[in-house]
């Protein structure tokens, strides 16, 4: 395999990685905002 592309996909791999766990910890940190505010009331 080609050492230039096998890096290309190291890197695109990592990326959604970053990015799935991104969006998963907005998603915590969301519903966790709507649960305080929701007992706060």
């Amino acid at each position: 395999m080609d050492s230039d592309f096998f890096s290309h996909v190291v890197l695109w791999t990592i990326g959604a990685i970053t990015l799935i766990g991104g969006v998963g910890v907005v998603g915590a940190l969301f519903s966790l905002g709507r649960n305080a505010n929701y007992n706060k009331h």
